[in-house]
This record gives C-alpha cells, structure tokens and sequence, in this order.
C-alpha cells in the first residue's frame, strides 16, 4: 500500500517532541495512529486533539523499558486495526554527562530505553510483519550515533547501537518489510531537560535556543520513508540543522 493514507502505525514516545511532531503530521494525512509512552495525560491530550480534527488515535501507557508494554502496544494495534503497517520506534532519552561523573543509573537508563526499548519493538512487531508479509519498522537514532563527542558516550554508543541494529534488521528482513534509520540532529525538545550538570545543560540550551530544528522537521521526514511505494526502502536519513558543525 503506496502513501500514508490508511496506514496503522505504532509510535513510542509520542508524548512530546519528535514523537508528538509525528503522530500530529500523520494524523494529518489519514494515518490511524496507535500512541504510546509513559506520560498518560499528555497521550491524552494528543490523542484528543487528533480526534476533534478527524483523525484516529489510540494510545496506551507504555514504559519501553517493558518488553510487555511494547507487547501490548502492538497488540493493541491490531486488536483494533487487524494489522500494523509501521512501528516508529522513538522513545529515547539523553542525560549526557562527563564519565567522570559516574551516573551509572542514567547510564543503564538509557541503556534500557535507547537499545532495549528497540528491540522489544522488533520482538513485538516482528513476528507480525513477517505473517502479514509487509511491515516498516523506523527506528530513531541520532547524529551521536555517526560521531562521538565529549559528555555524550555513553548516550552515543546507545544511537551507534540503535544504527547497528536497524542496519542488522534490514539485511534479515527480506524483501517484503522495510527498515529506515532516522538520525535527528539538534532538535527543540525536552532532551536537555534531564542533564544533571547545571553548566552542561545550560551550555546545551542556548545552542538549541539558537539552532535546533523543530520537530516537525523529523516528522516530515519519517512521513517521506512511508510515503514511498512497497518496493523503496528509505535506508536512512541524517538530518540536522544547517548551523550545526
């Protein structure tokens, strides 16, 4: 099926930035979304603004650090719709920090969303792709996945993970489901809402103040990899703000 029109499509994360963007600009062109993240109101909230305007949506709370949560999100989708086209799996944190520093809780958090929150969406979705014979996963990465820079390793290594795993999935997957890597650049979200170090985060406000791409922008993007016929496979797409190096 050729477009986005009609489309089932699971979202994680979709309570806010990139998630929202998207679940907003599908819901737009007549996708039938399937909502999930683990901030109930704002899933509300999002879902009702989608239906006064015409549009499908469901939702779930989901912690994708929950290999039953991702479960029953997908399983949702098609108790509801009878199948599912596309999961964007989005959800994702990044409380970077020195490694000196030592937070080795956050960095089993994002361990546990970033990665393993990927793949509990393949394990879920998987198996019902492979018995409809078409699927799309998208998963989200990032440019810290193509470089590594100061305070961002250990959320790096996680996107550098998320790239190698997509790209793994893609060459399994067969000729009938598709696999897209998306890696935002600076993006205007809450990312740096959960950084500890006072200095580090407000170093990352003002350049996000000063050049970070609305959300849309990746919304825009996930919409063109489903847009396109059964046959195209948008492998991956790197998009950043033009002011960032």
């Amino acid at each position: 099926m050729q477009g986005i029109e009609g489309k089932v499509v699971v979202i994680t994360g979709a309570s806010s930035g990139i998630g929202e963007a998207t679940a907003l600009l599908l819901a737009e062109r007549g996708a039938k979304l399937v909502l999930g993240s683990r901030r109930l109101n704002r899933l509300e909230a999002i879902a009702t603004r989608i239906k006064n305007a015409g549009g499908d949506a469901i939702y779930a709370p989901t912690d994708v650090k929950r290999n039953a949560d991702v479960s029953a999100l997908v399983a949702l989708a098609c108790k509801r719709h009878g199948q599912l086209d596309v999961l964007v799996n989005n959800a994702g944190i990044g409380p970077i920090s020195p490694l000196d520093d030592l937070r080795v809780e956050e960095w089993e958090e994002m361990i546990d969303i970033n990665i393993k929150g990927v793949l509990y969406g393949i394990a879920a979705a998987l198996p019902v792709f492979r018995k409809q014979g078409f699927g799309h996963f998208i998963n989200i990465a990032s440019t810290a996945g193509h470089k590594t820079v100061a305070n961002q390793s250990v959320y790096s290594a996680t996107k550098f993970a998320v790239r190698a795993i997509s790209e793994g999935l893609r060459q399994e997957a067969g000729e009938h489901l598709r696999v897209t890597i998306i890696s935002p650049g600076f993006v205007q979200t809450e990312f740096v809402d959960a950084i500890a170090d006072q200095h580090l985060r407000a170093q990352l406000v003002l350049a996000r103040d000063k050049m970070a791409m609305p959300p849309k922008a990746i919304a825009r993007s996930i919409a063109f990899a489903i847009e396109q016929p059964a046959g195209v496979d948008v492998g991956e797409m790197v998009v950043r703000p033009t002011a960032q190096g």
